[in-house]
């Protein structure tokens, strides 16, 4: 799956967020969904215009996001 055909950074668009593609939903929202338990179902009922795809899409883009940067981890 290309995650460049579901996420969109537009400047016009939430201040240039990452957002999914024809909506205004951060990436981040659905990131944070997800991170606090909920199912791709629960966001779609909460998030209609979300496409499934996009957020498997959302994986993808924080996995390269992850891949490109070195964060350290504090002991």
């Amino acid at each position: 799956m290309d995650w460049r055909k579901y996420i969109t950074v537009d400047p016009a668009i939430m201040h240039g967020k990452a957002c999914i593609t024809g909506t205004r939903v951060q990436v981040t929202t659905i990131l944070d969904n997800l991170a606090a338990g909920l199912t791709a179902e629960e966001i779609i009922a909460s998030y209609p215009t979300v496409p499934l795809e996009s957020i498997q899409a959302t994986l993808l883009y924080a996995a390269e996001l992850a891949r490109e940067s070195v964060a350290p981890l504090a002991r």
